[in-house]
């Protein structure tokens, strides 16, 4: 840092510091996210991924012949605007070229009408060819292929629909994946079984995109292998593809009722089976295989489920991944609470609408592993009651509680009831933990199947959403030497990194793990010079920029350093300095750095701008852009700084 820099910083943290400019900033802020706020009390804000999901809903229209060009001409401009300067598409915000993304974005761009020798499709395809060709994309994608024969289906790894009867004590199970996956693939099994072949009425096909002709190629599935266990299962691959002709028929026939039994009994609405765009777009394609009309109830309201996550803009279009308003809520509620105080109209109205999607009735798949638990948790979507979210609980169960409104306890009690059920057991490294969405979603030798190529087939605990159940528990009374929390708060000292850092499993990444970790253990009591907590800090000053904001690569969860990135971001720098002040560093200079940081950033009108993406799907595979996270946890940490000033004090009070 220069002299003139640091001087620059040092007037505008000490400006941070007068209170007219720190208020000034949160009135701002607050006013900006008020204007957003629903008349029924909730946020929803967009959320975006990569290209693969409106590439995907574009082959969806050409897969049941339902194209509406004006519709699909948007989608271009969107996918040709983030098409990437290395030819290809990312999976985030200037991010790495990604094959399989790229080929789907092309294959879209061409179903689209863009000719092949338009210079953004040729620079896509000798991205691609240069890459190994449309054969060395993943699984998902080479079923994707598969559907409109642009590959034969030995593209895909065996998963025969016979899966359905297997027994819960079986090696593989339904109820040993995760939840996203197990809607995924409940309805591609069905696909899988009856190899539909896309209407596809332009005829597109994609033969320029492969180095080796499609029917030629003998490797599709292969290694490098994680492990034994791929091995393994890829001589079990060998061995079901020769034996699946053989399966009796009646034995299939029942499997597909199963599946369609499965898919029926969870179609969620217009919300769709899920929540998710992939296992809703795959319940459209399979009752349009099984023969369903379009007006047929089940297959209606799965095409509305589908067309609800689209993205109309003025002069172009996308798809969501899914909806989030939930999450949104609660998460912008605990920033007005923050700004304007926590019993205001504003946090009142939110806390209604949410306490009104609690799921109160519905038993959802977790319960194979509690049964007898009673339900009580949030969904991260409107509605998803086979699959309430934890972190979302926890999130919510707390903007409740520091609401006080008297109605909510009882919403609070059966909340705490079912996160306190859903923790991890067991004597291994999971004890104490929790996962997104059920427990002891551990079995980790299946994420080694081919099918699992991407890695991300299961749902154990991790840091930042056992965090969260942390800071719950304990703001809601819960004491730190309960047995509950004693396990949890020892699972969170183990998962600490040498660096001091934890791993931010569902936001990016170890700034985000950290904040949350930070948060939990001053929730709970655990004192400011406990050595975990000191490390920590460290690595917070250590990776905090020289302009005073923090921001981090979505590469750190591969082989990008900790903490760093090219640029500041509105949200890592919140997050990073909410963890700060929760371990009672609020007067640190480098907490008024950050806190003038963002408000230099600060646009006219209140809100931030953020093009980075800063939150994870599945690390490595798939990301994502929360476009509300730019604005609520801004002013969450200017509106917490502010008012630790006002009440000279250090001491964060709350669990979030």
């Amino acid at each position: 840092m220069d002299a003139d820099t640091a001087l620059a910083d040092a007037d505008l943290s000490t400006s941070i510091l007068d209170g007219g400019r720190l208020d000034d900033a949160v009135t701002r802020a607050g006013a900006a996210l008020k204007r957003r706020q629903n008349q029924d009390g909730h946020w929803v804000f967009p959320l975006e991924a990569d290209a693969t999901i409106p590439a995907e809903y574009v082959l969806l229209e050409h897969f049941l012949d339902r194209i509406d060009q004006p519709l699909q001409e948007r989608i271009g401009v969107y996918l040709r605007g983030i098409q990437g300067a290395h030819g290809g598409w990312p999976l985030f915000h200037d991010g790495a070229f990604n094959i399989s993304a790229s080929v789907k974005a092309y294959f879209a761009l061409k179903a689209i009408g863009d000719a092949p020798d338009a210079p953004h499709m040729v620079r896509a395809r000798e991205a691609i060819l240069a890459a190994g060709g449309a054969e060395r994309t993943n699984v998902f994608t080479r079923a994707q292929l598969a559907l409109f024969g642009a590959v034969p289906w030995r593209a895909v790894p065996v998963m025969p629909l016979e899966i359905m009867h297997l027994p819960l004590w079986f090696p593989f199970h339904l109820s040993k994946v995760s939840y996203w996956s197990r809607t995924v693939i409940v309805p591609l099994l069905v696909l899988m079984a009856l190899k539909p072949r896309a209407r596809n009425p332009r005829g597109v096909t994609i033969d320029e995109l492969f180095v080796t002709p499609p029917e030629k190629v003998r490797d599709y599935i292969r290694g490098p292998y994680r492990s034994a266990w791929g091995r393994f299962f890829k001589g079990v691959d060998v061995a079901l593809r020769a034996a699946e002709p053989f399966f009796p028929k009646a034995s299939r026939k029942r499997a597909t009722d199963k599946a369609v039994a499965f898919v029926v009994e969870r179609l969620n609405g217009e919300d769709g089976l899920g929540g998710i765009y992939p296992a809703i777009a795959n319940s459209v394609m399979m009752f349009d295989t099984l023969g369903y009309p379009p007006d047929h109830p089940h297959a209606a309201t799965a095409w509305r489920a589908v067309r609800k996550l689209l993205v109309p803009e003025e002069d172009r279009a996308w798809c969501q991944p899914c909806l989030s308003p939930v999450w949104d809520t609660g998460l912008a509620g605990h920033a007005m609470a923050e700004a304007e105080g926590a019993a205001s109209g504003t946090v009142d109205a939110a806390c209604v609408w949410l306490r009104g999607r609690q799921i109160n009735a519905v038993v959802g798949d977790w319960a194979v592993r509690r049964p007898g638990l009673p339900p009580g948790g949030w969904a991260f979507q409107y509605w998803n009651d086979h699959y309430p979210d934890v972190d979302d609980t926890a999130v919510v169960g707390m903007l409740l509680h520091r609401n006080g409104d008297p109605a909510h306890e009882q919403s609070i009690a059966r909340a705490r009831d079912w996160i306190v059920g859903m923790q991890s057991k067991g004597r291994g490294a999971f004890d104490g933990g929790w996962g997104a969405f059920e427990p002891e979603n551990t079995h980790l030798y299946l994420n080694h199947i081919p099918f699992a190529d991407h890695g991300a087939l299961l749902d154990p605990p991790t840091a930042d959403v056992t965090a969260r159940c942390v800071s719950f528990l304990a703001q809601t009374g819960m004491p730190a030497d309960d047995p509950v929390m004693a396990r949890a708060i020892a699972y969170l000292r183990r998962e600490q990194e040498k660096d001091g850092s934890w791993f931010g499993r569902w936001g990016t990444n170890y700034i985000y793990g950290t904040w949350s970790v930070l948060c939990a253990l001053n929730a709970a009591g655990i004192p400011h010079d406990d050595p975990a907590i000191r490390r920590a800090v460290a690595f917070l000053l250590e990776t905090q920029r020289d302009d005073g904001g923090w921001g981090e690569d979505e590469e750190s969860y591969a082989d990008a350093p900790p903490g760093r990135y090219k640029e500041a971001t509105a949200s890592q720098t919140a997050w990073a300095l909410l963890g700060l002040m929760a371990a009672g560093e609020a007067e640190n200079p480098a907490v008024a750095r950050g806190m003038a940081w963002l408000a230099a950033q600060q646009k006219p009108d209140g809100e931030w701008e953020e093009l980075p993406y800063t939150a994870v799907g599945f690390p490595r595979v798939f990301y994502l852009r929360y476009h509300g996270y730019k604005q609520y946890f801004p002013l969450l940490a200017l509106a917490r700084f502010r008012n630790l000033r006002r009440g000279n004090t250090n001491r964060v009070a709350f669990g979030f």
